[in-house]
């Protein structure tokens, strides 16, 4: 990331075309991970994570960590995990497909996952 000067570190420089309405452009666009107030009214923001993979021609895989934090936002409450999202010949390819996702299918994601814990809690 790289920002006008040390004085100025909350407002990056976004690289030439950076999308802000996918996960990885917000980032580069506002320099802070991205935001949402999931189905069950806490907020969360959202992380990628790369793995190794159990397919030898496509050794990594990622996944999204929604970490959520307290209403006053000074504190991890949890995190919710996704599966995998996608398989790729190196870390940077799979990062780069997370970072290409859509925010709408990032808190769809979201909203899955919390539903899936639901789901688990009930059984």
């Amino acid at each position: 990331m790289k920002y006008a000067s040390a004085e100025d570190r909350l407002n990056p420089v976004p690289p030439e075309g950076a999308d802000e309405t996918t996960l990885g452009g917000y980032t580069a666009v506002h320099g802070r991970a991205t935001a949402f107030q999931g189905m069950d009214g806490e907020p969360y923001t959202a992380g990628i994570e790369t793995d190794a993979s159990d397919d030898p021609d496509h050794p990594f895989a990622g996944y999204l960590v929604f970490i959520r934090w307290a209403q006053t936002g000074t504190a991890i409450m949890g995190h919710l995990e996704t599966g995998d999202l996608v398989v790729a010949a190196t870390e940077d390819e799979a990062r780069a497909a997370l970072e290409a996702l859509p925010l709408r299918e990032v808190r769809a994601l979201l909203d899955e996952a919390i539903a899936r814990k639901r789901a688990q809690a009930d059984a």
